[in-house]
């Protein structure tokens, strides 16, 4: 974990980045030739990916301004992924403008674009740091440099926990992070499922590990469990597209593979 001293030119563009595909599937210009035929892979097997690469990042704007609404001063985001306008500080300073947010991501082509991420507003605070979930430790120790632990905070983990495969106890990560929150902090998840097409979800990890990153899809049993102890908020476990949908709501197909579910810490 690194955040400061590292240089973002140390970048390996000869193998796919999980960061780097999903940018490209929401339209952005941040990757290379290998992630490209990556994605192009992937897309050949899941022709609706693109639609669920925006409809994650619809509920994390939705859910992210929910939250603030509710009074949510502190937010801190894992995974966060290439900055794409709006970014959550983005979307949660808009409703309080001192909110406070801290970002990690073990890309370092995200370090490179940090500077987008740490243009906040005046009486709020962001912050990122180089790092990766599975040192949660190494997280919570950052965190407390920028967040107040002694008031609730908002743990965002929006299409991540497929990264960490079982020898890495991807429960165990998130029990660690949400167990120094005080009560009345809240959890944030999306996690892609293999429930309705469970053919092609073996041959997509296959594409993912090319880049040193497997890829688990689980079913909803299984995405059920990070809420275990959790006071669920309404509308439950859902997939993205029916999380208290938007009016302009881009994507609203009910079949989009990926769960999501907001929950309080009691």
């Amino acid at each position: 974990m690194t955040d400061a001293g590292f240089s973002a030119d140390e970048i390996d563009t000869s193998k796919p980045h999980a960061a780097r595909i999903y940018d490209y599937f929401l339209g952005g210009e941040d990757s290379y030739p290998a992630d490209w035929e990556a994605a192009e892979g992937i897309r050949d097997l899941f022709p609706g990916v693109g639609e669920t690469a925006t409809a994650n990042r619809e509920f994390m704007h939705r859910a992210s301004r929910f939250l603030a609404v509710k009074g949510m001063r502190q937010f801190l985001d894992i995974g966060t992924g290439i900055p794409t306008e709006p970014n959550l500080h983005q979307v949660v300073q808009e409703v309080t403008p001192s909110a406070r947010v801290v970002y990690a991501d073990n890309d370092p082509i995200v370090l490179r674009h940090a500077e987008a991420l740490l243009r906040g507003t005046r009486q709020g605070r962001t912050a990122y740091v180089q790092a990766d979930l599975k040192e949660p430790e190494a997280i919570i120790s950052f965190a407390r440099e920028h967040l107040d632990f002694r008031e609730p905070i908002a743990l965002s983990l929006v299409s991540v926990l497929q990264f960490v495969s079982e020898p890495h106890d991807p429960y165990r990560v998130v029990n660690r992070l949400m167990e120094p929150l005080v009560p009345g902090s809240y959890l944030v998840l999306s996690h892609v499922t293999w429930e309705f097409e469970p053919e092609i979800w073996d041959r997509i990890d296959a594409i993912y590990r090319v880049g040193g990153t497997p890829m688990r899809a689980r079913s909803r049993s299984e995405f059920l469990r990070f809420f275990e102890g959790f006071e669920v908020c309404d509308p439950g476990i859902v997939v993205a597209s029916r999380w208290n949908p938007a009016p302009d709501a881009k994507i609203i197909d009910e079949r989009i593979p990926l769960y999501v579910g907001v929950a309080r810490k009691v």
